[in-house]
C-alpha cells in the first residue's frame, strides 16, 4: 500500500510580464523522496508489469492527439508561466506535439542485432544477439524556457523507452509539465510511471543522488548540472544540457537579405533566453558598417510587450532579477568601451530593450559568459583565422554558425569551429526535435533529440545460446 505524501510548503507561479499571480502549488518534503523513489523502483523491478511496446505507442499517440485538441489551452498556459510571446509559444506547443509523435514512432526502432559467432573455433555452436532494455528509474530536472517541449524531451522519451520517470520542472514554470502529466494519464499511462515533483533545491539533490536512480537527465545551468553529476550514485548514467555563447562568423560575401532576419530572430527569440541564442557575431571588417546599419534597423522594428499580444516579438525576462543582471552586464560593457548600437536600457522591471553592443571588451561579462537575455555583441575581424580563434576561446561550446556563399570557406569554418553543430547560412538557434542536440566540453554531456535520448535511456543486453545443433 502506497504511503500518503503530505505537502506543507508552497510555491507561487507568477506571470513574468506583469508579475501577476497565476497559481500556488504545494511542494513535497524531503521525507517524501523515499516513497516517490520506491514507487518508481517497484514498477521497474516488476518486469511482468512493464508496459509493452504496443501499449506505449498507443499511449503516446493518444497523448499527442489530446495535446493537438488542447493546443490553444497549452499555448496560454505556457505564456502565463514563462512569458514567451504567443507566436513563439505556439511554435513550441506544435514542436511538443511532434516530439510526442516522434517518441511513439521510435519505439519500433528500439532493437538489438545479431552478433556473429563461429568466427573462431572457440565460438562454434553458438548464436548471439543483443536486445535493448529500459535502463531503469529516470529522474529528469528541467529548465524554464521551453516548459512543455523540454518536458516532452525528458518525459515522452522515458515512456517510449519503458522507464518509470520522476520529473522535476522549473519552479518558475511547472504548469506545462503538470498538464503533460495529466494528458499522459488520460491517454492511459498507468499510475506511478510518471511522477511530477515540485520541491526545493535541497530536496531535489536528495532525489537525484539516490542509488535507485539509473539515469539522470538535466537541462539548466552548468554550475548546477556539473555539481549534481559529481554527487550521483555510482552507476547512474546522465545527460547534461547546459548553455553556450553561440558564436557566428559573417564573411564579406554573406547574403544580407537572408542573414539579417535570421540573426535578429536567433538573437532575440524569447528575449535571448535560449541556450543557443545568437550572442557573439564576428563580422568581416570590410562589411561591418553595413552589417551594423541593417542589423540595428531590423532590431529597432521588434515589438516588445505583453506576450499574450499576437504582435509581440519580444516578451519579458523570467524574473525582475534577471532584468537587473542583464542591465548590470550591459552597463559594465559600456563602461569598458562597448558602443550601444541599439537598445541598452531596461523598459520596465520585467522587460529589457533588444540590445546590440559593438566591440565590447573581451574581458566583460557579455563576452565571457552566457548572457541569457536580449543582448547581441558584434565584433569586427580582419581575417577568418582570428574570428575562429575568438569563437572557440570560451569553455562553452554548443551551436555555432557561419554566413558565406563560398562552399570551401563554409566547410572549412564548420570543421574548425568547436561546436556540436554548425549552421551554414542559418542562425545558431535552429533546431528540429529529431536532430542530435547537445553541448560539448563545459556545455554539457551526452546528446539530446528525441531518438537520441530514448537510446540513452536503454541499455544493451547480450544473449549467447550454445547448442550442438548450431
Amino acid at each position: 500500500m502506497s504511503k500518503k505524501i503530505i505537502m506543507e510548503n508552497t510555491t507561487k507561479i507568477i506571470f513574468p510580464y506583469d508579475q501577476s499571480f497565476v497559481k500556488e502549488l504545494p511542494l513535497i518534503n524531503k521525507n517524501d523522496i523515499d516513497t516517490i523513489l520506491e514507487t518508481a523502483q517497484n514498477l521497474f523491478d516488476n518486469q511482468s508489469g512493464w508496459i509493452p511496446a504496443f501499449k506505449r505507442i498507443e499511449i503516446l499517440e493518444k497523448a499527442a492527439s489530446i495535446m493537438h485538441d488542447r493546443s490553444e489551452e497549452l499555448i496560454h498556459l505556457a505564456i502565463s508561466e514563462g512569458g514567451k510571446p504567443y507566436k513563439d509559444s505556439k511554435a513550441e506547443i506544435l514542436r511538443a506535439i511532434k516530439g510526442v509523435k516522434l517518441a511513439a514512432e521510435h519505439i519500433s526502432q528500439i532493437k538489438g542485432e545479431q552478433i556473429p559467432m563461429g568466427l573462431t573455433e572457440a565460438s562454434l555452436n553458438r548464436i548471439a544477439f543483443t536486445s535493448k532494455e529500459p535502463i531503469g528509474v529516470v529522474v529528469a530536472v528541467s529548465a524554464f524556457n521551453h516548459p512543455l517541449n523540454l518536458a516532452v524531451h525528458q518525459i515522452a522519451t522515458a515512456v517510449a523507452a519503458g522507464c518509470p520517470v520522476i520529473f522535476k520542472p522549473s519552479s518558475n514554470t511547472p504548469l506545462s509539465g503538470l498538464a503533460l502529466a495529466a494528458i499522459l494519464k488520460e491517454a492511459g499511462l498507468p499510475e506511478g510511471w510518471l511522477q511530477v515533483v515540485l520541491c526545493d533545491n535541497e530536496t531535489a539533490e536528495l532525489l537525484v543522488t539516490d542509488s535507485r536512480v539509473h539515469f539522470f537527465s538535466f537541462i539548466g545551468s552548468a554550475k548546477v548540472g556539473w555539481y549534481l553529476k559529481s554527487k550521483l550514485s555510482p552507476g547512474t548514467r546522465c545527460a547534461l544540457e547546459h548553455g553556450g555563447a553561440a558564436p557566428v562568423i559573417v564573411e564579406r560575401d554573406a547574403d544580407f537579405s537572408e542573414m539579417i532576419p535570421d540573426l535578429v530572430k536567433g538573437g532575440f527569440y524569447h528575449a535571448g533566453q535560449v541556450c543557443v541564442s545568437v550572442q557573439k557575431i564576428y563580422v568581416n571588417q570590410e562589411i561591418c558598417d553595413r552589417f551594423i546599419e541593417q542589423f540595428s534597423e531590423a532590431t529597432h522594428k521588434l515589438v516588445v510587450g505583453n506576450p499574450f499580444d499576437k504582435e509581440t516579438d519580444v516578451g519579458s525576462l523570467i524574473t525582475p532579477k534577471e532584468v537587473n543582471r542583464v542591465e548590470e552586464w550591459v552597463n559594465e560593457a559600456i563602461d569598458q568601451g562597448a558602443r550601444v548600437v541599439a537598445g541598452g536600457k531596461r523598459i520596465s522591471d520585467t522587460c529589457f530593450e533588444p540590445t546590440i553592443l559593438f566591440n565590447p571588451s573581451e574581458d566583460s561579462k557579455v563576452s565571457t559568459s552566457e548572457i541569457f537575455g536580449p543582448v547581441v555583441c558584434v565584433y569586427p575581424f580582419r581575417d577568418r583565422e582570428e574570428a575562429i580563434k575568438k569563437a572557440n576561446a570560451l569553455e562553452v561550446h554548443f551551436q555555432a554558425a557561419v554566413f558565406t556563399k563560398n562552399i570551401d570557406i563554409a566547410l572549412d569554418t564548420a570543421k574548425r569551429l568547436n561546436a556540436t553543430a554548425v549552421m551554414i547560412n542559418d542562425n545558431t538557434a535552429f533546431r528540429v526535435d529529431w536532430m542530435p542536440f547537445g553541448g560539448r566540453d563545459a556545455s554539457g554531456l551526452g546528446m539530446g533529440g528525441i531518438s537520441y535520448t530514448i537510446n540513452e535511456m536503454t541499455r544493451e543486453k547480450l544473449t549467447v545460446f550454445k547448442s550442438k545443433s548450431l
